[in-house]
């Protein structure tokens, strides 16, 4: 199961992901890096088909600041990944004889970042449809999705936009946490404001996911004393 989501602050907006791969028909599953830079001021990360995701990032790392300085980042997105659907989805097989369902070749594609003076969230599905959600502040993808979705829609009242990076971290983190067992870790999260974009290393995930249960620990004590 993979989820990757985005999420809009005063400062910036923070993007996250999962990094498990599994391959049900084989019955495999490994980690893998889904959350990659776009540019200096963005990042992106993708669910479903590998091998479009693969022939993606190149792509998208190769073209990131022309994406960028793009009048309409959605649009330049489209234009840049609709002919890697396409190329996939015309020479896919679906049936093929004395073998079971190997999956499709659908993907999705969610890219955040802050550039020309605010931040952004562009997702394009599989059927090469923009969606823009910054204004909606939270967006996810992947088959972990609808259960971010709800994390996210759990956590509406902490009003994330009008909070720092920092608070989006661990909201990130908790919501990739309310997915999991499903969801396999360990979590890869960038922080993006408009002087640039930071991944975090292991040790700042580290110290986000302690911020992260000092947040529920703060929530339980305020539960606690609700009716003294």
């Amino acid at each position: 199961m993979t989820v990757v989501l985005a999420v809009v602050c005063s400062d910036g907006v923070v993007i996250g992901a999962d990094s498990q791969i599994t391959e049900s028909d084989r019955g495999l599953s490994f980690p893998a890096q889904k959350l990659h830079p776009l540019g200096s001021c963005a990042a992106w990360g993708g669910s479903g088909a590998r091998g479009v995701l693969n022939d993606l990032r190149p792509l998208l790392q190769d073209s990131a600041t022309a994406i960028l300085e793009a009048p309409d980042i959605g649009d330049e997105l489209q234009e840049r990944v609709l002919p890697v659907f396409k190329k996939h989805y015309a020479n896919y097989i679906p049936d093929v004889p004395g073998e079971g369902s190997g999956g499709g070749v659908s993907a999705y594609l969610l890219a955040a970042g802050y550039s020309q003076g605010g931040p952004w969230i562009v997702e394009i599905n599989p059927n090469g449809l923009i969606g823009r959600y910054e204004d909606v502040g939270f967006h996810a993808i992947g088959s972990g999705a609808p259960m971010a979705q709800q994390a996210g829609a759990l956590l509406s009242h902490f009003r994330m936009t009008t909070r720092a990076v920092e608070y989006g971290v661990v909201r990130v983190l908790e919501a990739l946490a309310q997915t999991s067992p499903s969801v396999g870790g360990p979590f890869s999260v960038a922080c993006i404001r408009e002087e640039g974009a930071h991944h975090l290393d292991e040790k700042e995930i580290a110290k986000a996911l302690k911020d992260c249960q000092r947040w529920r620990d703060l929530e339980q004590e305020a539960l606690d004393r609700l009716f003294d």
